[in-house]
């Protein structure tokens, strides 16, 4: 992102691109200043928690689907 935007908390998107980049484990050093400096745990504990259920969801509906197509 850009430099126009020290100071102010994360927007939305930011905070999703963060939460998805510490799922993956590259997150860039800038963004998890940014994120440690201006954004609040709380917003990150909930968007983190949202996602990770999202995935496990993902993850039974993929397994569920695979057992319906092998079933036949």
């Amino acid at each position: 992102m850009d430099d126009s935007s020290q100071g102010k908390p994360p927007t939305f998107w930011q905070m999703l691109h963060s939460i998805l980049a510490a799922a993956f484990g590259v997150q860039s050093g800038k963004n998890r200043a940014r994120d440690f400096t201006h954004g609040k745990a709380s917003h990150f504990i909930a968007m983190g928690t949202v996602f990770t259920l999202l995935f496990i969801l993902l993850l039974i509906g993929l397994v569920q689907l695979a057992m319906h197509l092998t079933a036949r």
